[in-house]
């Protein structure tokens, strides 16, 4: 019997790991929704992806590479600061045009 009951408690462990898992997936998910471009952006052509140095860089849409590219720099420079990051070193990383 205290074979079974052993098995129970690490059911318990590894259903209590599961849970924790999924819980930080979902504040993940959510917190890259808000990251994501805006709903107005769907039209747009171009995108661009800044990042800094250290913390989290920007993705934004425009109807111009240059748009986009400003956008994204000022994306990266927000996300950068709210992550701890360094805003001062954003970059455009990538800019391309859908044809």
């Amino acid at each position: 019997m205290t074979g079974h009951t052993a098995r129970q408690g690490s059911s318990w462990i590894l259903l209590s790991l599961l849970a924790a898992n999924l819980a930080l997936l979902a504040g993940c998910s959510g917190k890259t929704t808000t990251a994501r471009p805006a709903a107005s952006s769907i039209g747009s052509t171009c995108y661009a992806k800044a990042l800094p140095t250290v913390g989290e860089g920007g993705l934004a849409w425009g109807n111009t590479l240059n748009i986009a590219r400003q956008k994204s720099l000022a994306n990266c420079k927000r996300y950068a600061g709210r992550s701890g990051g360094t805003p001062d070193t954003c970059q455009v990383v990538l800019a391309e045009c859908k044809h």
